[in-house]
């Protein structure tokens, strides 16, 4: 499986905030692309928290479930 917690730096990625967590604060999921993997993680976590890396396919498979 090709999902995990990253432990290399991860502070070069650019996060961008789910549409679905508002303005408002509340829950806050940001996601990041690398080059073979997306990142994900808790914004509301102090010092940024765990970070999970999520392979491409199994980002692509997640997606297509979610949406469709």
């Amino acid at each position: 499986m090709s999902v995990g917690q990253v432990t290399e730096s991860v502070d070069e990625l650019r996060w961008f905030k789910s549409s679905y967590s508002g303005s408002g604060g509340g829950d806050c999921v940001e996601v990041a692309s690398g080059l073979d993997a997306v990142y994900v993680r808790d914004s509301k976590i102090a010092g940024g928290g765990p970070v999970l890396r999520v392979g491409r396919g199994k980002w692509d498979a997640f997606i297509t479930l979610a949406v469709g």
